[in-house]
Parts: structure tokens; sequence; C-alpha cells
């Protein structure tokens, strides 16, 4: 439905009025003449430029023009906005060109650097996963370089030294060359560092360390014990730090004590734990997050390399979907406290918790301190229906979802082992 045009820009219209076929006027319905086409001068229609504007219908007669003159004060104020502006160009301007003159001078100046290989000694440790500019300030605030730049500088011309830089305490001198600094940084054996191994149980680890700050046997492991609350563990270990002792190269000084590393291993595994998203892999698998750490431990101890890891984890999660025994000779070999290959049927009907032959589930905590790939592999499990694996021999990890098959693959294991002279451990493995 059309509705009748109405408002100004309609006006001309109205007025202009109609006339019939003979051309005469004819009257409008208020009673007045209609004008004609004619009535108006060509080119001078109203809202044609040059003709008189039509005034908007109801305006008072002796108001002046539509639009008002320009207010002063307006105008007053966008002038000196327009100033104001201007200003702030020219500062800003300025600013920027000051900035780049002293840049140039900068770039100009020489880098501060001390010559020679330096004088007196100085110990710096440089902590695992340490960069370059944490490194140099280090450096210099020990007073063994001149600047970060120099040393910086130094490493970029080296290649790869960033990557060659292990965590470790080095003894340096005062006031030496970058370059002089740097190599004996990039060199392995001037690191006074504690590496521990990935796998290693925590009985290995308080070794390890007793020997490295020469201290009685047993200090370690009495430590870990009577200061446990300083060591930062999660509540749900429940005190036992098997597992969160993560295998890394720590720094060692004179000061150094069995609690100072267990702490710096506890953190380390943490961080490693955040980056790897735990709590959420967690979550999706139906497992703790301790859950997930103890299935790292497990992957540890039974894969053969690094390639097998994530398949190992996919048959211990499905095991445990089925509710089957894992059936681990890794748990029964942390019962006893040894390690081998062989595991006899004696040995599965160990009453122990940790010997996943008798008992369903997981053991109660983690059989060693799994490493980073470890950790991904039972964080990402690869895809596959597998309920078996065996180890044939080192490199020939066989995986299958046939106890027929692996039957057949156990038996071959068996007679190569009885081919070097090593007794059958009579029972299947998993």
């Amino acid at each position: 439905m059309r509705t009748r045009p109405h408002g100004p820009l309609f006006l001309s219209q109205a007025r202009s009025g109609t006339a019939n076929s003979s051309g005469k006027p004819v009257r409008d319905s208020r009673g007045g003449t209609a004008m004609t086409d004619q009535d108006f001068t060509p080119g001078l229609t109203p809202g044609h430029l040059g003709a008189p504007p039509n005034e908007p219908e109801g305006r008072p007669p002796g108001l002046g023009p539509l639009h008002e003159p320009p207010d002063p004060e307006r105008l007053r104020t966008g002038l000196a906005c327009a100033l104001t502006a201007l200003a702030l160009v020219v500062l800003i301007g300025g600013a920027a060109l000051t900035g780049w003159s002293w840049w140039q001078g900068q770039r100009k100046q020489p880098t501060a650097d001390y010559a020679g290989g330096g004088t007196g000694v100085v110990e710096i440790s440089v902590p695992q996963g340490a960069g370059l500019i944490q490194i140099a300030g280090t450096l210099v605030r020990k007073g063994v370089v001149a600047s970060s730049q120099a040393f910086t500088k130094a490493a970029a011309g080296s290649g790869s030294a960033a990557g060659r830089i292990q965590a470790g305490t080095y003894t340096l001198r005062l006031k030496m060359s970058a370059a002089s600094a740097l190599a004996v940084l990039i060199d392995p054996a001037n690191a006074n560092g504690l590496t521990i191994p990935e796998g290693w149980r925590g009985t290995q680890v308080f070794a390890a360390i007793d020997q490295k700050l020469k201290l009685p046997k047993g200090t370690t492991e009495r430590a870990a014990q009577e200061q446990v609350a300083e060591l930062g563990l999660p509540e749900v270990t429940n005190g036992r730090p098997e597992g969160y002792l993560f295998p890394a190269t720590y720094s060692v000084t004179g000061d150094t004590t069995p609690v100072d590393l267990l702490k710096q291993m506890v953190q380390q595994a943490g961080k490693d734990f955040a980056s790897e998203d735990v709590e959420t892999v967690a979550a999706a698998m139906g497992q703790t997050p301790y859950g997930v750490l103890t299935v790292a431990s497990l992957v540890q101890g039974e894969a053969d390399n690094s390639e097998d890891m994530a398949k190992v984890a996919r048959v211990i999660y499905n095991r445990l979907a089925q509710k089957m025994p894992l059936q681990l000779d890794s748990t029964i070999n942390y019962a006893l406290g040894r390690s081998t290959l062989d595991t006899t049927v004696t040995d599965t009907k160990l009453d122990s918790p940790y010997n996943t032959y008798l008992h369903q589930g997981l053991p109660p905590t983690p059989i060693s301190n799994p490493g980073r790939q470890a950790i991904r592999a039972a964080a990402e499990p690869a895809a596959g229906d597998w309920l078996y694996f065996v180890t044939v021999k080192p490199g020939d990890t066989r995986f299958t979802d046939s106890l027929e098959q692996h039957a057949r693959n156990v038996a071959e294991f068996n007679a190569l082992r009885a081919a070097q002279g090593s007794p059958s451990p009579g029972a299947e493995k998993h």
C-alpha cells in the first residue's frame, strides 16, 4: 500500500495544483486557482538553482534565516584544539628525533668489554634452562664481564653457544673478556653439576647426592624423610618424593645441601608437569595427575626406546580400561629393589602392593623419576587397541591385541634368552 507523500520535499506539488485537458486553470479544494506549469519561469522552479527557496510550512513570519551564524565561542574552542594538537605533534616528533639521535649515538659507541683472562677467582651457578641473557646478567653482577652486550655478542659469534652451556657451577675470574668467559662456560668439563638420568629411582638419586656432596651414605635419604615439609611435594604424595625428583643437571656449590638439590628437583618437576598440562590430560583420561605421573614412570621402566613410549602408554591405559592386571615386570623389580629382565613365576606371586601381576590398577606410587619424553607419552598415548607387548630383542618391541600372537612373541623372547645363556623367566611378558 502506498502512502501519500508529505513533508518539505513534496511542498512544490501541493502548491502547484493541476490543469484540465483544455489548459484552463482548475480550482483546487480550497477555492483558489491552481497554478499551471506555465506559471513558473523555466529553470527557476522551487528548489532549483536561482529560485527563491521554499520556507518550511509553519515557520513564523519575521524570523531570520533557517541556519544560524557561527558561534564565535565555538570557533575559538576549535582553534584552541587545533593548536593543541599541533603542539602535541611537534612534541612527539621532537621526542622521536631525540630518541633516534640517542640510539644512533649508542650504536657508534664501542661495547664495554674487558681484555684478557682476568684475575682472582669467582664461582657462578647456571641453573637448569637458563638463557644467554640470564647468564650474562649473572656474569655482570659477579664482576666477570663488563657488560651483557659483550657476552651476548660473543655468544652470537660462536654459533650454538647458548645450547652448549650446561647447568652447573663454574669457576671463572674477575674482569675476563667476554670471549674468555664464554670459552669456560661452553666446556662441559668445567660444569660442577649433578646430573640425574631419566628413570632413576629415589634411592639412586639419594646416593648420587651423597657422593657429589661428599657426605656419608644415607645422609640425603635421611634428610628427605626428616625435612620432607621443606621439599614442596604435593599432598597426594604423602611425603614420598618418588616421581618428583626430575632428571636434569643441577648446580652444585660449596654451600649446597641435600635439601637444596631435592627442592630444585621438585620445583623442576612441577614446571615440567605444568608445561605438559598434566591436570587437563588426567581429567580427559579419567585419571588423577598423580596417576598420569605413575603411568609415565611405568613407561620409562618398560619402553625399550623413546619411539615405543607412546605405544606402551596406550597398552597400560587399554588394560586399565578393561580391568586387566598390568602384569609389568618393572613393578616387581621396584618392589624387590633390583633391575633385571628375568622375572620368574615365583616373582609374580610376591606379596607386595607393587606386584601388578596380583593387583589390578596402578601401583601405589611412581616406580621411578620419569623424564620429559615419558611424561609426554603418558599425556599423549598413541592410538591403538593393543593389550600386550614384549621386547623380543633390543629395538624389536612387538605390540598386539591377540593373546595367541603375544604367546608366540614371548616364546621367541625366551628362546633368544636361552641361547644367550640366560635362564628362561617362565612368566608372560606384557
